[in-house]
């Protein structure tokens, strides 16, 4: 099976040999094409929707994969047991949700030494609980379809230390490896936010005046980047 740029950018993170547990699976997609490609030697599709998991269910007894990849029905890591698995996906959720689906289970999470995000929305803020929660960011990477980008953070147990803000906003990662997408995605950033300002207009509140300068400050962090990426 073929999968779309942003799964094929999760899956590339999966160790060899590794034990998965794909947190909200949908339809099942990723924990297929990590059997069929011979990459875990176990997964486990879970989602919290009874729907969901039928689709998956239904697919994986068409392609008769049932002896290898395991449906449970459940909310977040709670469908798992200590040590049950080495590596858990969560994709396709806001950065906050996976923020505290970690912090709602640490008994599981600490037992998990590889951890896959692919956050919808506030990865900032997804950064930041790794960072201030005995995470490490690893690597992390970039997919695009149409005119969505997605980030993909992989995470391990550890100690951090994010100097500039700007890094909670932008992966270091992807600066230090002066990742492909990276430009275009800065640019896609920069556009955002110049909406945004737009859209806030001459209005004389406090608020906006505070959240216009805000907004102006990572405009130029963002500029700040550009030029270090230009500078490798």
């Amino acid at each position: 099976m073929e999968l779309s740029n942003r799964l094929l950018e999760i899956v590339n993170f999966v160790p060899k040999g590794s034990s998965v547990a794909d947190i909200g699976t949908d339809h099942g997609y990723i924990p297929v094409y990590l059997i069929q490609n011979n990459i875990s030697k176990k997964v486990i599709a879970s989602d919290i929707s009874a729907g969901s998991l039928d689709k998956t269910i239904e697919y994986v007894n068409d392609l008769e994969l049932n002896d290898k990849k395991y449906p449970k029905l459940g909310d977040g890591l709670d469908v798992l047991k200590p040590n049950e698995v080495d590596t858990v996906i969560i994709a396709g959720m806001g950065g906050i949700l996976i923020s505290k689906i970690l912090e709602n289970n640490k008994e599981i999470s600490n037992t998990i030494e590889n951890f896959i995000f692919q956050p919808m929305v506030a990865s900032k803020e997804l950064r930041q609980y790794l960072t201030n929660n005995g995470y490490i960011i690893v690597d992390e990477s970039l997919a695009k379809e149409g005119r969505k980008f997605y980030e993909i953070i992989y995470a391990k147990r550890g100690k951090s230390n994010i100097q500039r803000d700007i890094y909670y906003e932008i992966g270091l990662k992807l600066i230090e490896n002066n990742h492909p997408l990276l430009k275009k995605f800065l640019e896609h950033k920069k556009n955002e936010i110049k909406e945004i300002i737009s859209k806030l207009g001459n209005n004389d509140s406090n608020n906006t005046k505070s959240r216009y300068e805000e907004l102006n400050r990572i405009l130029e962090e963002y500029k700040e980047v550009e030029k270090e990426i230009d500078s490798k």
